[in-house]
């Protein structure tokens, strides 16, 4: 079963881009359903793929590196459950930002999906696709 990129887009918190100590972070909220992914892929950042190694999600308060999730132990996606994704060792400059992500979900396959946001002192009406 294929979920299209559309819908999987509705995971990102529009307005969560931001910078935070030696690297920047945004935010997903599940309300898609249950799901459990085996692997995490590469964030990419304006057409750019950053270092997995690079990359950790937090998730009520537990904080879990791409480079560890397997399907042994698997990134949980909760219903209605908020997730921080975190990269270290880049920060973004003001403007607008394509960000792109995608999960290998245990019985779905591969999902990839991106979106496009907002740092810093632009206007909403700047962001628009």
């Amino acid at each position: 079963m294929e979920v299209p990129a559309f819908l999987l887009r509705r995971l990102y918190v529009k307005g969560s881009l931001r910078n935070h100590d030696g690297g920047f972070a945004f935010d997903l909220m599940n309300g898609l359903g249950s799901g459990y992914a085996e692997q995490v892929l590469p964030i990419s950042i304006d057409g750019e793929t950053l270092p997995v190694e690079a990359a950790a999600f937090t998730v009520d308060g537990e904080t879990m590196r791409f480079v560890d999730v397997s399907a042994a132990r698997p990134m949980t996606l909760g219903l209605n459950k908020a997730v921080t994704i975190s990269i270290d060792g880049r920060t973004l400059a003001d403007g607008k930002h394509k960000i792109g992500m995608g999960f290998v979900v245990t019985g779905m396959g591969e999902m990839q999906f991106d979106v496009t946001d907002l740092i810093g002192e632009e206007t909403a009406a700047d962001a628009a696709d």
